[in-house]
């Protein structure tokens, strides 16, 4: 008897033990939860930002272009920056990519790309690569990117990153972007995200008849004014849009500037 109710005893003791650590289990996987979330924890985390910049940064200003507000949900931009600042890959302000060069705000992107108005058959000719954030954006709504960045180590990350993000119809080369890509123009539309005092020349000879060409133009120092270009007899048709400020075009651009 005496025997019996001692193992009892130690039976009991090992059923405390095994509760207190099944708490004890579930606390620390609680805790991990919020700690440490799982990837499909973040994945839903940046899906909800994208809603909330695009509800808040742009349909409450004037981004109406549906295909525009879907493609911004759509492309990761959180990808598109160094791992520092992925926690503000949303938010309303440019970020640096490195090489003295930033990422646009979204509603510059959204606003630059609504303007060329882009449809699924028509080529687009890219200055400035940067991350590769606006050729990404680009690529859901025309055939073909064709980009070019005059840094090499940002054309060669932007390319690399497109490519791992199977960004099929976008290809980018390093040059000088003030001369264009003639071995693909004509081009439907050209979309220049640096700032330059004049239009390059090039730029208006690939541009396709009836096409759009938009960019920054005027101070490259100080302001521009965001300026979009629609070649119409093969005179440019010139449409003021609003106030920004961009890095400037250096390469030929800058060297004109000086002269």
């Amino acid at each position: 008897m005496t025997s019996y109710m001692i193992e009892i005893k130690r039976d009991t003791s090992r059923m405390k033990m095994r509760r207190k650590w099944m708490v004890t289990g579930i606390f620390f996987l609680s805790l991990s939860f919020f700690l440490f979330p799982s990837s499909s924890q973040k994945k839903d985390s940046y899906t909800q930002m994208r809603k909330n910049m695009v509800q808040s940064q742009l349909k409450a200003r004037d981004i109406t272009d549906e295909r525009v507000l879907e493609v911004m949900k759509k492309v990761p931009r959180h990808l598109f920056v160094s791992p520092r600042y992925k926690n503000q890959a949303y938010e309303d302000h440019p970020l640096p990519i490195g090489e003295g060069q930033t990422i646009s705000q979204p509603y510059i992107v959204a606003l630059m790309t609504q303007y060329l108005d882009v449809n699924n058959d028509e080529k687009v000719l890219e200055i400035g690569t940067g991350s590769g954030y606006q050729a990404a954006v680009l690529s859901h709504l025309a055939a073909q990117v064709y980009s070019i960045e005059i840094r090499e180590k940002l054309a060669q990350k932007a390319a690399q990153r497109l490519n791992r993000l199977h960004y099929d119809n976008v290809m980018v080369k390093c040059g000088d972007g003030y001369f264009g890509w003639e071995k693909h123009a004509p081009f439907d539309a050209i979309i220049v995200t640096c700032a330059a005092n004049h239009v390059p020349p090039s730029l208006m000879k690939q541009l396709k008849e009836g096409g759009k060409l938009i960019i920054p133009l005027g101070s490259v120092r100080y302001f521009q004014t965001l300026t979009l270009i629609t070649k119409v007899d093969g005179e440019p048709k010139v449409k003021h849009i609003s106030g920004v400020r961009f890095v400037p075009m250096i390469g030929e651009a800058q060297k004109r500037d000086r002269q």
